[in-house]
């Protein structure tokens, strides 16, 4: 496994592989790696001879009340990760290689980034699509693998790759959880002991949602005031959102039809977390 800390030479690293025949597999992160980063550098590995990981601390995706100096970061660590589960290269460039001079030039997905996280954080996703952008333009051809636990993180990137001709395929991969329900994050080190023993709420506000659809609920303000309700109880727990969408677009469906996805954001203490999970509903039903 080999480490790069610039952009040609991870260029070059990923066209030297094209050219001897491999595809290439891409796992763009933030880095401070856990075992839901694992399971999509094993996919890639597993589907592409070739697989590139990125580490990189993207400043455009925090806010001005977020503390991007406290984000946790073990470069070392996540090399040990990535060559474990079978990575080929390390991307781990600096803030002044990616972002060398005051950019101005970003990247806006309208509507699909406007709602949920996107009204909770107005300038994150256009910093997300921003840095994407520029991974996919290094990478080139390849298959980028991201994890659904952020599903409108998924839905934003994967329409800016098709808006804009990307020769990049995205697929989400299932969220990994803790066995009490949790979604592995690596925001979860901020919790407390009594804020991890609450967080799981989310998993079963989502699960009491999803179950109240497969009895037949078709109104989604019932289904956000179930789940908002349950978040609620929860001492530990100040709701952010809980909704039910449409999973392409995040906009909302009145009645529920067709390919949904129920989303939930709380803040634990220190710790913002988001969960989600996905129903098809089919129409007349």
């Amino acid at each position: 496994m080999e480490t790069v800390t610039t952009i040609a030479a991870a260029r070059d690293r990923l066209d030297r592989a094209r050219a001897d025949g491999a595809t290439v597999g891409l796992v763009p992160t933030m880095g401070y790696l856990h075992e839901g980063h694992a399971s999509l550098i094993e996919r890639a590995a597993a589907e592409h001879p070739f697989v590139a990981v990125t580490v990189f601390v993207n400043p455009l995706q925090f806010g001005p009340t977020e503390d991007l100096d406290a984000y946790p970061r073990d470069l070392a660590a996540d090399q040990q990760l990535i060559e474990r589960c079978g990575g080929t290269l390390v991307i781990a460039p600096s803030v002044e290689e990616m972002y060398p001079r005051p950019i101005l030039t970003t990247v806006t997905v309208a509507e699909v980034s406007a709602r949920l996280e996107g009204a909770s954080r107005p300038t994150h996703f256009a910093g997300v699509a921003t840095v994407v952008a520029k991974l996919f333009n290094l990478a080139g051809p390849c298959h980028a693998y991201f994890g659904e636990k952020d599903w409108q993180q998924v839905a934003v990137i994967r329409r800016m790759a098709q808006d804009l001709n990307f020769p990049v395929t995205v697929v989400a991969c299932p969220i990994v959880r803790e066995p009490d329900g949790l979604a592995r994050s690596s925001r979860n080190v901020y919790l407390t002991e009594p804020e991890r023993a609450a967080a799981p709420v989310l998993h079963r506000a989502l699960e009491a949602g999803i179950a109240a659809i497969e009895r037949g609920e078709r109104d989604p303000a019932a289904i956000h005031r179930l789940m908002a309700d349950l978040v609620g109880a929860e001492p530990h727990a100040a709701l952010d959102y809980a909704e039910v969408v449409d999973a392409a677009t995040l906009t909302p469906v009145d009645p529920l039809a067709g390919e949904l996805r129920l989303l939930v954001a709380a803040r634990f203490g220190r710790a913002r977390l988001i969960d989600n999970v996905g129903v098809e509903v089919a129409s007349g039903s």
